[in-house]
Parts: C-alpha cells; structure tokens; sequence
C-alpha cells in the first residue's frame, strides 16, 4: 500500500465524517424548536464539517493550486459564520422569536435598556407573563 492510496483512504473517511456532521447540522435546523439552537446547529456542527470535508478534498487532490483554494474557503467559512450566527442571533432576539423561559443570563436586555435611557431604542418584546408556549409535538 502507497502514500498514495493511505491518503485517498484517509481522505474519503475525512469527508464521509464531514458529511455525516454536515447531515446532522441540517436535521438540527429542522427539529431544534428556537432560533437561539437552530443557529447553534447551523454554525458550529456545520462549519466543522465542511472543515473535514475541504481536509478530505486536499488529501485527494493534493496540488497546490486547490490545497490553496481549499485553504481560502475554510479560513471564509471560519470568518463569516460567527459573524451570520450573531446577526441571526441579534434579529431573532430583537424581533422576540426566542423562548425566554430557556435564557438563564440576559446580557443583552440590560445593554438595551442602558442604550434606551440614552436614546430612543425600542426595547425587544417581553415575553407574555403566565403565558406558557404551545407545545406543537415532535417535529
């Protein structure tokens, strides 16, 4: 057995792991019930799993021209996913889409209503007092 064939070898494992975190990213964002989950099923699982595919990919294809190209797109996917899961974050926070009952530690409440007193900001929506969310089963 070659260099060769160890590295083809290693690489398909590397992108079948990939692919399997890749799935499992996906069926969180469909069962997961909050914005807050789903964003950590959309970032985390996935980013890591295209990681070890690009991983895969370079143990196959092995030339520099696309083992930099593959560098390229995982240093963007590693710059540009924090970045959409906290705008994500902040617009479902803002527009009330979370479940309150859930956060244990509300930083950003007190940095809004510091901001308000300062400015005209409008606070996100409080969640209804004794209201309990309607359970829709399992998804």
């Amino acid at each position: 057995m070659s260099w060769t064939d160890v590295a083809e070898w290693t690489g398909a494992l590397f992108m079948l792991a990939g692919a399997l975190l890749c799935l499992l990213a996906g069926i969180g964002l469909v069962r997961l019930p909050d914005v807050l989950t789903r964003m950590h099923a959309a970032t985390k699982p996935q980013a890591f799993g295209l990681l070890l595919v690009l991983i895969g990919v370079g143990l196959w294809l092995r030339t520099p021209l696309d083992l930099g190209t593959l560098v390229l797109v995982g240093v963007f996917q590693l710059l540009t996913s924090p970045v959409a899961a906290h705008m994500v974050g902040r617009a479902g926070y803002r527009t009330g889409q979370l479940d309150h009952s859930t956060i244990t530690t509300d930083e950003l409440a007190e940095a809004f209503r510091e901001s308000s007193d300062r400015r005209e900001v409008p606070l996100p929506p409080e969640p209804p007092s004794g209201i309990v969310p309607e359970d829709d089963g399992p998804r």
